[in-house]
């Protein structure tokens, strides 16, 4: 077994450590162990905190796992290995009529990536999280034993495994069941709104007509513009609506280099939020996407999280329960604008009540608010620390695969089946999130 070590970080540039790594590439082959120490599955490190990373022991690399299994076109079942990019899944599903059931907000993430964070979408509400949509797949552990895992067959070990952060062992291969597309385009609109309450009634009346919804933020507005947005909310177009629509190919942008400080102050933030809100007159804008530009626009900047400088980001998001999601909400805003911190990039939405699968699967009935912070030293965490507060308080999460820092109490107190997951815990596996949140906490 090669290896060798190599100093790496997460999507969110933070925290970096030092870990070795070793490259899995047959599915049928057994796990390449170090002599000692701990390993952690890898795919494409879309992670934005340490979920992803493993500080003095080994990561397993499974990119090379890449092929096709089958896929059945007519009722959309695929299988693959688990190295697969959901960018290599629609590439081959979208000319056959089908889509992703669920799609986080990047299609460069492996699909055993994404079953191990149980990744959620715009469609939440009604689709739930992608494990809800995964049929079985293959568990290789550390002690050489392969599982069959599915809602029927090994339920313990499958429900710990969806949204387990790749701590019971190395998904091989999946099935995941496809949904059908009648094209490659969405219409609907954009609609400005002025505050939290205007939010909720958006949600609440497009929920029932709307397949995908997500609204942006201004995470800076004060007095009058507090709580303002932009709601998108959008259905696919059947063939006859989407007949000569055409998807532009995308500028290749990129940002090349990593700026000496942050591109994200306060002054280039209320600057850029300000002329974002305005860029729309209308109150309500009919718009089509491709499905590109609607659920994955910043995958057309490569390396975009470049421009938050060399201290890097702190991505948080967090969910709260249904009942005092608006009151909660404003809180968290509240929290934030007086801080002065935040970024461009800030999602709210409304979560629907389809339960998550898995044992530590983030999302939850109610509502969820996802930013990015340039860390700006200790009054970042300090921040950071004040908002999950006020999330513990009203009985909600942070989401692990975007954490880099919350506290083993915070963790515990919003993963109630945490006891129940330690179970199924390869042995051998471990993380640096999972020995700065699990080890050695009752």
């Amino acid at each position: 077994m090669n290896s060798a070590a190599t100093k790496a970080m997460s999507w969110g540039r933070y925290p970096r450590v030092t870990q070795n790594v070793v490259r899995m590439t047959d599915r049928h082959a057994p796990l390449p162990l170090p002599a000692e120490g701990s390993v952690l599955p890898y795919g494409l490190g879309r992670s934005y905190g340490d979920s992803c990373l493993n500080g003095g022991g080994t990561l397993i690399e499974t990119r090379a796992l890449r092929r096709f299994i089958s896929f059945d076109r007519q009722t959309g079942e695929i299988a693959c290995e688990a190295g697969v990019s959901l960018a290599d899944i629609i590439e081959v599903a979208l000319p056959h009529g089908w889509f992703l059931p669920v799609t986080p907000g990047t299609k460069f993430v492996t699909l055993g990536g994404a079953i191990a964070n149980d990744v959620h979408g715009k469609n939440h509400h009604r689709a739930g999280s992608i494990g809800r949509h995964v049929r079985s797949f293959e568990l290789l552990r550390s002690d050489g034993s392969r599982l069959l895992c599915s809602p029927w067959e090994n339920a313990d070990q499958f429900a710990a495994t969806i949204g387990g952060l790749g701590l019971t062992g190395l998904v091989t291969q999946a099935t995941l069941q496809l949904k059908p597309t009648a094209s490659a385009f969405l219409g609907g609109q954009s609609i400005k709104f002025g505050g939290l309450d205007e939010f909720f009634v958006l949600s609440a009346e497009s929920a029932a007509s709307h397949e995908y919804v997500v609204s942006w933020i201004d995470c800076l507005g004060r007095g009058e513009t507090f709580g303002r947005g932009h709601f998108l909310r959008a259905n696919v177009l059947d063939a006859e609506e989407a007949r000569g629509l055409k998807a532009g190919r995308p500028l290749p942008l990129a940002v090349p280099i990593t700026p000496p400080i942050s591109l994200i102050n306060g002054l280039s933030l209320k600057a850029f939020n300000a002329a974002y809100y305005n860029r729309q007159r209308a109150h309500i804008v009919e718009k089509v996407w491709s499905l590109d530009a609607f659920h994955y626009p910043l995958d057309a900047i490569a390396n975009w999280n470049r421009i938050y400088g060399p201290k890097g980001f702190l991505q948080y998001q967090a969910v709260v329960p249904t009942r005092d999601q608006r009151d909660v909400s404003e809180a968290l805003l509240a929290e934030i604008s007086r801080s002065g911190q935040g970024s461009f990039l800030v999602v709210l939405k409304v979560f629907g009540d389809h339960l998550s699968p898995g044992l530590l699967s983030f999302p939850m009935p109610g509502t969820t608010l996802a930013l990015d912070f340039p860390i700006k030293g200790e009054a970042t965490f300090a921040l950071l620390d004040r908002l999950d507060a006020i999330v513990m308080e009203a009985g909600g999460r942070i989401y692990p695969a975007k954490d880099a820092r919350m506290s083993p109490a915070c963790f515990m107190r919003g993963y109630p089946q945490l006891e129940t997951f330690r179970k199924f815990v390869d042995p051998r596996m471990s993380s640096s999130f999972a020995r700065r949140v699990m080890e050695n906490v009752r």
